[in-house]
């Protein structure tokens, strides 16, 4: 049999190969994040409004639209939710997802997941790998946070289909613990932040709470202002609890005292969620009288494994005085 003889390039009987072939000058396409073409992250802020009233619920905050990429996301490789769950009611949390977060704001109720069940109370967070679709049933008016990366697989064009880690829970209780030895710890008065950082047995390298996903317990204490830092993940930042007079301030500068030039301000609320873009230093302050709390999620599992994190630091705590 006659085999025809083609030449490199020659598509002869298939489609034409290059018709989506396209060529552009290094400089006009090597960052491709401006406006109107990749859209860079801008700053936005959720009101606890949102959450506290209303029927069982999952609430997205869901900015795909502005992304350029399908619904619901929040950042490229995160969407965040609020859950609103009635008492008596169910609410189940489906998602193609490696890794699902959920924090407790309020309330309290029971998880079904893979045959197993757990109670979980205002306080509490607990991460589930990819697996069943969970149930979370409420037996008292209750709202959480969650996180998964659903939006990262989408963009992959994959379905989640292993486990990477063993779904787990972080009481209230053991949070409280380990965050009052962490404030009595002298050397903390001189630490960017008073956080904790929530890991995984699973993971020794990374030291995140899931393979992709990063999640961190922060306090501000009265009459402080927590220096500016920055790292390449964008945060979805959750404020647990404050008072009126805490508020971040964010810019992409900062000067030669370690300052951020021409901030922006975004005034914290509780049970309120707001975005802190990729490469944007940002400080956190407290001026009022008592110690408030916040929890970010970030990709951060996934940026330390491809070694792109680039987290930095400009300075230690500092007082309001």
């Amino acid at each position: 049999m006659n085999q025809a003889q083609t030449q490199p390039g020659d598509c002869t009987g298939q489609a034409d190969w290059q018709t989506k072939a396209l060529l552009f000058d290094y400089r006009q396409a090597a960052n491709p994040v401006r406006r109107g073409l990749t859209e860079p992250i801008g700053y936005h802020q959720w009101s606890a409004a949102l959450h506290q009233s209303g029927g069982t619920a999952v609430l997205p905050l869901d900015l795909s639209g502005e992304l350029g990429c399908n619904g619901p996301a929040t950042s490229p490789a995160l969407a965040a939710h609020f859950l609103r769950i009635l008492p008596g009611e169910g609410l189940k949390a489906a998602a193609n997802a490696t890794s699902s977060l959920f924090f407790v704001l309020q309330g309290k109720g029971e998880l079904r997941w893979e045959g197993q069940r757990l109670n979980w109370g205002a306080g509490d967070l607990l991460v589930l790998p990819a697996g069943e679709t969970p149930l979370l049933q409420a037996e008292q008016t209750s709202v959480l946070y969650w996180v998964h990366d659903g939006p990262l697989l989408d963009f992959l064009g994959v379905t989640a289909t292993s486990t990477r880690f063993d779904p787990t829970h972080y009481p209230a209780a053991l949070l409280e613990k380990e965050l009052a030895q962490l404030l009595a710890d002298p050397s903390s008065a001189r630490s960017n932040r008073l956080s904790l950082l929530l890991a995984n047995r699973d993971l020794p390298q990374s030291r995140t709470v899931t393979h992709t996903l990063w999640a961190m317990l922060g306090v501000v204490p009265a009459g402080v202002i927590q220096p500016p830092h920055r790292h390449q993940s964008v945060a979805l930042d959750l404020i647990i609890d404050c008072d009126p007079g805490c508020h971040t301030l964010v810019g992409t500068e900062i000067d030669a005292k370690g300052q951020i030039v021409n901030p922006q301000r975004i005034e914290w609320e509780s049970g309120g969620a707001f975005i802190t873009p990729p490469g944007h230093w940002h400080a956190h302050v407290n001026t009022s009288g008592r110690q408030a709390r916040l929890l970010p999620i970030q990709d951060s599992g996934l940026h330390t494994y491809l070694r792109s994190l680039d987290i930095r630091f400009a300075g230690g705590l500092q007082t309001g005085d």
